[in-house]
């Protein structure tokens, strides 16, 4: 084998790479986008229907898909213009190796339990929260104009954060790794149509949240003191203090652990 010829290789290989990095991030970005699907949607019909005329010699129908394929990307652009620019702003935050900082499981627990204490507290007492975990996605954009605190996570501290008398009750809070970033951040509210009107702007900024990023969401309701958690564009409404507790754990562990866990559980099985 030559030189030119490995040469060749490899130039294929990350050629091929490039690619495949493109379009993971177009589906990641599809998954958690209502707009962007129906978009997808409308593409794909638009194909169907091009390719039945030219099967079936519909040429007027033809002629005018023609037309639609032209200019349909331009037109793209410019009516959702608000969606690219997302997307492009997400890839720009995300780190294909991620940026949090992966806890060990007794850092992991303390998180937890410092989070469900307080959780606990301001559901009994029907305080409205939210706060959101940064994983591999920057929430940079948001932290900036919050107030800053970089602290140890307490439940004393997130329960005075949203006392209802306090300035920053209703903002929410950022945690990356095991601190307490900032606070009184104002997050996007969810677009997304299939969502229950019956949900305040704190349920819809969680989802928004969780729609753009893979951060964790986690709200409990003032007027309810219900307890929810959003998380991959969806929200896990009404959940009890366990099943709140279960999930957080389980959304907190790296994926190489979850990987490593599944082995270990078949491992079992089969003894």
């Amino acid at each position: 084998m030559t030189f030119s010829s490995l040469g060749d290789i490899i130039s294929k290989i990350i050629d091929i790479s490039v690619v495949w990095v493109m379009f993971y991030f177009i589906l990641k970005n599809l998954k958690n986008n209502v707009k962007l699907v129906l978009i997808f949607k409308g593409v794909a019909i638009i194909i169907v229907i091009k390719i039945f005329s030219s099967l079936l010699n519909l040429n007027t129908i033809g002629m005018l898909l023609e037309y639609i394929i032209s200019w349909g990307p331009l037109a793209l652009i410019i009516i959702f213009q608000p969606e690219i620019r997302a997307i492009l702003e997400s890839i720009g935050r995300s780190q294909l190796l991620g940026r949090h900082k992966v806890l060990t499981v007794d850092e992991r627990e303390k998180v937890v339990f410092e989070i469900t204490t307080a959780v606990e507290y301001l559901k009994r007492n029907r305080i409205g929260a939210l706060i959101v975990i940064e994983k591999n996605v920057s929430l940079q954009e948001y932290i900036e104009p919050a107030t800053k605190i970089y602290s140890d996570i307490t439940a004393p501290l997130l329960e005075a954060i949203f006392f209802p008398n306090n300035p920053l009750h209703d903002g929410g809070v950022i945690i990356q790794g095991d601190r307490l970033t900032c606070a009184g951040a104002v997050f996007k509210t969810s677009m997304n149509p299939n969502v229950s009107k019956k949900l305040g702007t704190r349920h819809r900024a969680a989802l928004g949240v969780a729609e753009e990023s893979d951060a964790i969401a986690l709200i409990v309701s003032e007027e309810t003191g219900r307890i929810s958690i959003a998380v991959d564009g969806q929200i896990n409404y009404n959940l009890t203090l366990e099943e709140f507790k279960l999930m957080l754990l389980d959304e907190l562990k790296p994926k190489m652990e979850v990987f490593y866990d599944a082995d270990s559980e078949e491992g079992d099985l089969d003894e």
